[in-house]
């Protein structure tokens, strides 16, 4: 029996010490709905985990990744989640957001607090724990 885990390629994207992530849609049925969490996706087969994490910014948010750095590899029952990490060199009004409910540059306290309000959602909605968990080794430069 083969391993049944989802593998993912995800960004850790900062600019100016803030931290891009992406408010998953409210829907029922997909990974963390309604959480703050990474953008990127699912690894199709026969690519690598960099140039999948490439297109799904691409896709995700219109944003070509010039340099992105391997930071880790974060595994639970699920998934296996590919970790890059590199600077978002263009301003946040200058990305699409073609997938989610919306984004935002989280500062460390917000990530901390594990929380953080939408304008979009009108509400105050709660960072994905394991989303939360990469960016506090990220920023305690710890490598998994």
């Amino acid at each position: 029996m083969g391993d049944e885990r989802v593998h993912v390629a995800i960004a850790i994207l900062y600019r100016e010490g803030k931290f891009l992530l992406q408010l998953r849609d409210n829907i029922p049925g997909i990974a963390y709905p309604g959480y703050w969490g990474f953008f990127g996706g699912h690894i199709e087969a026969g690519e690598n985990p960099e140039d999948a994490l490439k297109r799904e910014l691409l896709e995700e948010i219109t944003y070509t990744a010039s340099v992105v750095s391997e930071f880790g590899l974060y595994s639970d029952a699920k998934a296996i989640r590919h970790v890059y990490h590199g600077p978002l060199t263009v301003d946040l009004n200058e990305l699409v957001l073609n997938e989610g409910w919306d984004m935002g540059l989280l500062t460390p306290e917000e990530i901390r607090a594990g929380e953080r309000y939408s304008e979009r959602a009108g509400q105050v909605r709660p960072l994905g724990q394991i989303h939360q968990q990469i960016l506090l080794d990220f920023m305690a430069g710890t490598k998994k």
